[in-house]
């Protein structure tokens, strides 16, 4: 018996990455696991090595969130990881882009919520688990709409914690600082980013690894969890334990 026997999950941006390390987690400890993504050879790739499940999942999309439920039923819990990154200074960020960070950070966090909480109703509970970020916190420049919309899904987290809290069903964010995931080079047009001068500003002096994030993950969706919804969880080696004026150099 693992942590997370008798659950069922859906794991979206599980192909690569934060949502990759997740899966392996959930597996490890049991869960029934459905890995949603765009990035269909990938996803398919890892579903096979860890005897999961795969759907194609734009979550920014409402039908793509009607045929996942439709096609693996109910799922226990929720892990909305899907997420793009957008560097521009505010004066230079286009509408579109925005809008692009926006449908898939925010509104696929939204509908992913919607989609699963009455599933979750009539199983008798469940685990929402919203990946927001340290940006979601507090700011950073370049990223006007990465920011926006990790603040959102915070706030969002909590409204629906309050409204689910007597249905047993559980929401809750997670906060991670810098991260080596791929999504920094991606966001930056596939050049190769050095993560040593961001990890000199962290506290630990480190940069955090997915396997780390998705320890944090698996504790949400366990019912080592059971009393906490609403909050925020934070792992980001203690960057916002600091302020402006501190220095880890």
């Amino acid at each position: 018996m693992g942590r997370l026997s008798g659950k069922v999950a859906l794991i979206t941006g599980a192909a690569n990455g934060q949502g990759a390390a997740a899966a392996r987690r959930f597996v490890a400890e049991d869960a029934r696991v459905v890995l949603a993504d765009v990035d269909d050879d990938a996803g398919k790739a890892l579903a096979d090595e860890l005897d999961a499940r795969y759907v194609h999942l734009d979550v920014s999309e409402e039908d793509d969130w009607a045929a996942a439920m439709a096609a693996h039923g109910p799922v226990t819990v929720l892990v909305n990881n899907a997420g793009v990154l957008h560097f521009a200074p505010l004066h230079e960020t286009k509408l579109a882009d925005y809008e692009r960070v926006i449908r898939i950070n925010q509104i696929g966090t939204f509908l992913g919520m919607r989609a699963v909480v009455p599933g979750m109703v009539e199983a008798g509970g469940g685990s929402i688990i919203n990946v927001s970020s340290v940006e979601g916190l507090a700011a950073a420049p370049l990223l006007t709409a990465y920011t926006a919309s990790k603040f959102a899904i915070r706030g969002m987290t909590k409204v629906a914690a309050l409204e689910l809290a007597g249905r047993n069903v559980r929401v809750n964010s997670v906060h991670p600082g810098v991260v080596d995931t791929g999504l920094l080079p991606t966001a930056l047009g596939g050049q190769p980013v050095d993560l040593s001068y961001v990890a000199k500003r962290v506290p630990m002096r480190r940069v955090g690894r997915a396997a780390e994030i998705a320890e944090l993950v698996v504790f949400l969706a366990s019912d080592e969890s059971s009393y906490c919804t609403g909050s925020e969880f934070v792992a980001d080696g203690g960057v916002t334990a600091a302020h402006s004026l501190s220095s880890f150099g």
